[in-house]
């Protein structure tokens, strides 16, 4: 059995790997290059791989291929049409990062609101040793009690957002992306009642034909100029020129993303020159904290293990 981690560095070097040689000759390569595919899954029984593309062209090069274990919840990297028509499993992991991007929503979302980036720099300016205030309290900041939070995507994370926005005192509300009436204990709205209503929004939903570019410039019209927007979905949802002319003209307070459309993202992206006080980018670590990355790589190896052993686990595709 022959298994290829075709992009193992968006693991993290501190996590180890070893448990897959337990399951086959496992080779590992921190990135892979089209140019390089070929030569790394010719042979291959088993792929692992986030964000590697997988299809049909490409799959023809590893003739030998059973299944493809993706390092992610998210499939669209793999053409699984192309899949069933060559009998090849894909099994992807589901809910191990919800504490973690639940963490990180609030941690952007405070570092932002509380203006730390400001008092951070008034201390280490030295101005505070020389400052006749005990308390500067010159850069206002507000509390999360009392706001109505406005959740798009009330999956596994959306869920743990609400909670916790809820310990902390606001109302939570969210608008279904999927459209399925599920019975939940918040309150749904429609998208354009929750932009209105919201103070605090935050976005935890896949891209897909519901999803794609669903916040643009008439969304943020009807949103607060005192709103603050999260994006821990994926970077598409938002219409990112949309977005710096919404923050150049003060139409919304601020934002806070962990994930754009190009990641990295290019050069002449619209946003990178707003980045500071108002706008906050994280370059999609949400889901990354040490916890979670050990959780998903052993669902990794349980995924494979149970394939091997004739059982379904995870399957993207229950007819696979």
């Amino acid at each position: 059995m022959k298994i290829s981690i075709l992009d193992s560095a968006s693991l993290g070097s501190d996590i180890s790997l070893d448990c897959f040689n337990s399951l086959g000759s496992c080779r590992i390569w921190p990135h892979t290059s089209p140019d390089e595919l070929a030569d790394r899954i010719s042979d291959c029984d088993i792929i692992i791989t986030n964000r590697v593309i997988l299809g049909p062209e490409q799959l023809t090069l590893a003739p030998r291929l059973r299944m493809i274990a993706l390092t992610a919840t998210g499939y669209n990297t793999v053409d699984l049409k192309a899949c069933d028509e060559r009998g090849i499993a894909v099994a992807n992991v589901r809910s191990y990062s919800t504490n973690s991007v639940a963490q990180h929503t609030f941690a952007m979302l405070l570092y932002l609101m509380e203006n730390t980036p400001y008092y951070n720099s008034y201390v280490r300016s030295r101005k505070y040793e020389s400052d006749r205030r005990f308390a500067d309290v010159s850069s206002p900041w507000n509390e999360i009690a009392g706001k109505t939070w406005g959740i798009i995507g009330m999956g596994a994370i959306g869920r743990k957002v609400a909670e916790i926005a809820r310990a902390f005192g606001a109302e939570p509300v969210y608008y279904s992306t999927s459209g399925v009436d599920r019975k939940e204990e918040y309150t749904r709205l429609s998208l354009d009642e929750l932009c209105r209503r919201s103070d605090i929004i935050s976005i935890h939903a896949p891209l897909n034909e519901n999803t794609e570019l669903l916040l643009g410039r008439a969304q943020f019209a009807l949103m607060k100029k005192g709103v603050w927007l999260l994006n821990l979905g994926r970077g598409a949802i938002i219409n990112e020129p949309d977005l710096a002319d919404a923050l150049k003209n003060d139409e919304i307070r601020g934002a806070a993303l962990d994930v754009m459309t190009e990641e990295p993202p290019a050069e002449d992206n619209p946003l990178l020159p707003l980045i500071g006080e108002r706008l906050l980018i994280t370059p999609h670590n949400a889901w990354g904290s040490i916890e979670s990355r050990r959780r998903l790589v052993d669902e990794v190896y349980k995924n494979i293990d149970a394939f091997l052993k004739g059982e379904n686990r995870n399957r993207v595709r229950q007819d696979v």
